[in-house]
């Protein structure tokens, strides 16, 4: 029988670790964390994530900013408030939430964030640390990826994984993450051009899916016992729900579930994870400097 890696609660056992140091640093006179987020446009997605980001900020004791920028918004007007938040000793963390409109670079906005106040850890700089393992913000999805194993008590060490996908926010660093000395993991990235894809995924002790495909991961591509970590949500349509549309995962959960060990639904899994892992870098960012 499977054990279900239940994200919501972990996240919410994390939550309360860091409102109890919160606590701690208004008591000793200390700086309350401060996150801020940029939103430009109304993606739906990402409409519901920062709305949820501020409620989990609320919860801890930070304090938090969303700044709205129209879906029009100039590129230029973007960076001039990114530079502001970098110069605002009042803010200690901030994330631009992805994805941005076309005419907007990822990679200027994301290289434009000062490195120190990086709360989602997309920075070069940031990213750069994390693969030689010096201290740094890490990925806010890997981390997250990283904190629910640990705390799962899943031995990740000498472990065969499988991670499917290679974006630069999940996939290649949760690679990275996982093969880093503590994790000790072998892990293969298995991709677009892979060949025998279904093979390597079945060789896995560990998969992480996150490639944004509903439903990819199948039965007869898990080998029995493994641990299968789904960070894919895709919004599809169903007209029997009240908002007409569901979240769907990488993974055919009702199927595949029976032969884990372990899995992550969707939602619940991941999700809570990735929100609470940009609390952890904002808190990281005040003690640091602290210290």
């Amino acid at each position: 029988m499977y054990k279900l890696i239940d994200g919501k609660k972990t996240a919410n056992d994390i939550k309360r670790e860091i409102a109890a140091e919160v606590a701690a640093l208004k008591k000793s006179g200390g700086k309350v964390p401060h996150l801020a987020a940029i939103l430009v446009g109304n993606n739906p997605s990402s409409e519901t994530y920062v709305a949820n980001k501020v409620k989990d900020c609320e919860e801890v004791g930070f304090e938090s900013t969303l700044i709205r920028f129209d879906e029009k918004t100039e590129e230029d007007l973007l960076l001039k408030k990114i530079r502001e938040l970098n110069n605002d000793d009042g803010v200690d963390g901030f994330i631009v939430q992805l994805p941005l409109p076309e005419h907007i670079s990822e990679e200027r906005v994301i290289e434009a964030i000062d490195p120190e106040k990086d709360a989602d850890g997309f920075h070069p700089v940031n990213i750069g640390r994390m693969v030689i393992g010096a201290p740094g913000f890490l990925p806010a999805t890997p981390y997250g990826i990283v904190e629910l194993l640990k705390r799962y008590g899943i031995s990740t060490s000498g472990s065969n994984c499988v991670v499917i996908g290679r974006s630069n926010i999940v996939g290649r660093p949760v690679s990275i993450l996982l093969s880093r000395k503590g994790m000790d993991a072998t892990v293969t990235v298995v991709h677009s051009r892979t060949r025998n894809a279904g093979e390597i995924i079945r060789s896995a002790d560990i998969i992480i899916a996150a490639l944004g495909s509903p439903g990819f991961v199948k039965a007869d591509m898990v080998k029995e016992g493994a641990v299968v970590i789904d960070v894919g949500t895709t919004r599809i349509a169903d007209p029997a729900t009240k908002s007409g549309w569901r979240l769907a995962g990488d993974v055919d959960f009702e199927n595949v579930a029976p032969v884990c060990s372990y899995i992550t639904p969707v939602p619940g899994g991941v999700g809570p994870m990735t929100r609470v892992s940009l609390l952890k870098n904002t808190l990281y960012a005040v003690t640091r400097r602290k210290g």
